[in-house]
């Protein structure tokens, strides 16, 4: 058979499969992502039946889904909320770098890794799912609760420090000493410094200028300056993530609008063609002697995200009840600690991190979505059993207390 008969077979099969795992997905009221990955598990290296003819469109379809998952997100902010986030929650931002990002760590180097591994699984480890995170809080009705903002603040300061991250860890990658790392670290601040100044200030004119009526030539004009600033960044050894992210936020208004709506099918396309790519490169025999270590990963660091948003919302002012709900939806990892992982796989770094990053993932993209929903309850009749007393459920159902977002002035990520 012609090549590519082959490979518009073997394409056409990933892209229905995917939708019909995805229409899968929404009937049972979960996150796609795992179903996407143990497809890719199957169809890659040591899977069912491995793909040939479309591994190397689907690689380059992988790198655009990354760049369009961080460009849609740079679309959620302004420039004035990511401001105006650093400086009120920037203490709730380090609690949950150290409490969550040092058992990653700690776990890479425990295993003999070493220390450009335990860098990267501490990104898997920290980086909760965006994604998950505002459809489960759309799915429970908790978009106008008065914790909702702490989590959605927390989310907010994770995105941004990936400005930072992202950039450590290419110079790590690419192997480049202390002072050229120094100085990708230092363009990489320096860039996002200038493009969130040019956004406060010049917002309006560069969204003007990228705005259109016509759907047409606006799709043309984001994508192909979203992919042009990507490619140069990745030239800089910036990372073409962040690049794409600073271009979303350099937009606003109608043009961020109308891109976001025109985008969102593209980027959910490529997004799954990613995770399917990354499921490729797992051997599935490579999972199990790494299962262990990853459930203990994500059991410790379960705890340490419902410890987080337990703190940021005390923090705030909000009542237990609330405390333990913002916790326990932050539980979820997913798109950013795949992204993080499939940097160190691309680059060859330790064979095992890859599949433990998927066993982590796939354990905890399944279990965020239950601890969003039962952690406060649960933690309610612990508490009244500890205290000899009957659960306020029993006598009164709860009520969740919520909050104008209006007043409020966090922006909705949904």
């Amino acid at each position: 058979m012609h090549s590519s008969a082959v490979f518009l077979i073997e394409f056409g099969a990933i892209i229905l499969g995917l939708g019909l795992l995805g229409r899968l997905a929404g009937r049972l009221k979960f996150s796609p992502i795992p179903l996407y990955l143990l497809a890719g598990l199957a169809f890659g290296t040591g899977g069912l039946l491995p793909l040939g003819a479309s591994e190397e469109f689907v690689a380059i379809g992988a790198e655009i889904g990354v760049i369009l998952l961080l460009m849609m997100l740079g679309l959620e902010y302004t420039a004035t909320d990511l401001v105006s986030n650093l400086k009120t929650q920037y203490r709730a931002g380090l609690v949950d770098a150290a409490l969550n990002a040092l058992p990653g760590a700690a776990m890479a180097l425990l295993l003999g890794w070493g220390p450009v591994a335990a860098v990267i699984l501490a990104g898997v480890t920290w980086i909760s799912s965006s994604g998950v995170i505002a459809k489960v809080l759309g799915d429970l009705g908790r978009l106008g609760n008065r914790e909702t903002p702490v989590v959605l603040s927390i989310l907010v300061l994770e995105d941004l420090s990936m400005a930072v991250y992202l950039p450590i860890v290419t110079a790590l990658l690419a192997g480049v000493g202390l002072a050229a790392g120094s100085v990708t670290l230092a363009i990489a601040l320096g860039v996002a410094g200038l493009v969130l100044f040019l956004a406060l200030r010049y917002g309006r004119v560069i969204s003007r200028f990228v705005s259109s009526d016509d759907p047409e030539k606006l799709l043309l004009v984001v994508l192909g300056l979203t992919l042009l600033v990507a490619g140069i960044a990745q030239q800089l050894q910036v990372s073409a993530a962040v690049g794409a992210f600073l271009v979303g936020i350099a937009l606003s208004g109608e043009a961020a609008e109308g891109a976001h709506h025109l985008l969102s099918p593209l980027r959910d396309l490529f997004a799954a063609v990613f995770f399917v790519f990354f499921g490729l490169h797992t051997d599935p025999a490579s999972i199990p002697p790494v299962l262990l270590p990853a459930l203990a990963l994500a059991v410790v660091t379960a705890g340490t995200k419902i410890a987080t948003g337990y703190w940021a919302a005390k923090r705030a002012g909000i009542s237990v009840k609330g405390r333990w709900r913002a916790g326990g939806t932050l539980v979820a990892r997913g798109e950013f600690s795949i992204v993080i992982a499939g940097l160190a796989v691309t680059a060859g770094i330790e064979p095992s991190l890859g599949p433990l990053a998927t066993a982590y993932v796939l354990i905890l993209v399944i279990v965020g979505p239950l601890t969003a929903r039962y952690t406060e309850p649960v933690a309610t009749r612990l508490t009244s059993r500890l205290r000899g007393t009957a659960p306020a459920a029993a006598t009164a159902p709860p009520r969740e207390e919520t909050l104008d977002p209006v007043e409020d002035g966090t922006p909705d990520r949904v």
